[in-house]
């Protein structure tokens, strides 16, 4: 059976839409309202839910990290530690955009850092759970969003197949509600460093698994790539400016972007079809139009045995198919043609055996 995954009631799966989700991460700046307003776009764009960031910056900084001077056109704050801690929210505001989320009908989860974030999403009563690249090697961690029992998404940015190897053993056998997405660390990721081929790669070791795509790529169109090559759900970092400050905007979707985006992935749905070749009603007259058909390349005698010199192929393909020339030449007219007159069984003599001319030939 394919693998599904089920997020707030929405069912992931080969035969779904992609599920996307709009990365907001920090790009609110510190802005609860500007945050709602990121949230409230990313819906009128069509993603499928918007995702957050939470760390608990104490608990998952060294101190000398922390307290590291941060001077540059992207901080904060004066400090690495005053630069992060100018960007996060605590309870009273991620309730607020749970709240919110609710009214507007989009999911809102986010990626859990460490442990204490892990206990105050369970807390908030996310539906999922989101786990950066840079704890695929965490496995206390895995494990302990693992028992929380919710669908995780893992990014595998920054490591080798026997990480993910790992990190999958890690979890199967405490939660199978499990998203692997391909994903390239970079800050906007090169093209030739994409590696979407490796979505088939996992899809064909991970069976049992939903597989995704996390893009950090400057463009819409690889997640087109990578949902083709049978990624189900796709991640791609938000903005309402990719001009604004901050590490992340750059490298962000605006709302014109993410609209374009979620449209083509439906599109693309849509056009890889079942696998089975069809010809289409829509098609008909365009067939007939530059088909073509067996005609007489002159005037013909009743009785004259048909050559490949007497025949010629025209348009339009309302006649005898190219492909019932050998079944044509050697037989002998009826009555008397005019150049390019069409060529049917009526106007043909049977076979010395007397059998009907169509017999034997292909339907």
């Amino acid at each position: 059976m394919p693998p599904e995954l089920s997020i707030a009631g929405e069912v992931i799966s080969d035969d779904s839409d992609c599920y996307v989700i709009a990365e907001v991460g920090h790009n609110h700046q510190g802005s609860l309202e500007g945050c709602k307003e990121l949230f409230r776009q990313a819906k009128d764009c069509g993603a499928s839910a918007v995702k957050l960031q939470k760390r608990n910056n104490r608990e998952l900084y060294t101190s000398e990290l922390y307290n590291r001077p941060y001077d540059n056109r992207n901080s904060y704050g004066a400090s690495y530690g005053e630069h992060r801690e100018a960007l996060e929210f605590g309870l009273e505001e991620y309730t607020e955009l749970k709240t919110y989320c609710e009214e507007i009908d989009i999911t809102f989860f986010a990626t859990a850092f460490d442990f204490s974030s892990a206990d105050f999403l369970e807390d908030l009563g996310v539906p999922a759970y989101k786990i950066a690249s840079g704890d695929l090697k965490n496995t206390p961690l895995l494990e302990h969003v693992a028992q929380f029992g919710k669908p995780m998404i893992v990014s595998t940015g920054a490591s080798v197949l026997e990480d993910v190897k790992r990190a999958y053993d890690t979890i199967m056998p405490i939660n199978p509600q499990l998203c692997l997405m391909q994903c390239t660390a970079g800050y906007p990721a090169e093209f030739e460093e994409l590696d979407l081929g490796v979505v088939t790669t996992y899809k064909d070791l991970f069976p049992d698994v939903v597989i995704g795509y996390s893009g950090h790529d400057n463009s819409i169109s690889m997640p087109l790539v990578a949902y083709c090559l049978g990624a189900r759900m796709v991640e791609k970092h938000f903005t309402l400016n990719r001009a604004m400050k901050g590490t992340d905007h750059a490298f962000s979707l605006e709302p014109t972007g993410l609209r374009k985006m979620v449209r083509d992935l439906k599109r693309a749905r849509l056009a890889i079809g079942a696998g089975e070749k069809q010809c289409y009603p829509s098609e008909a007259s365009a067939g007939i139009k530059m088909g073509k058909k067996i005609t007489a390349a002159r005037d013909l005698e009743a009785g004259h045995v048909l050559t490949r010199d007497d025949l010629v192929l025209k348009s339009p393909g309302d006649g005898l198919c190219p492909y019932e020339l050998p079944h044509v030449i050697g037989k002998a007219l009826t009555s008397a043609i005019s150049c390019e007159t069409p060529i049917s069984w009526e106007l043909l003599e049977n076979s010395d055996d007397g059998e009907d001319p169509s017999i034997g030939r292909p339907e």
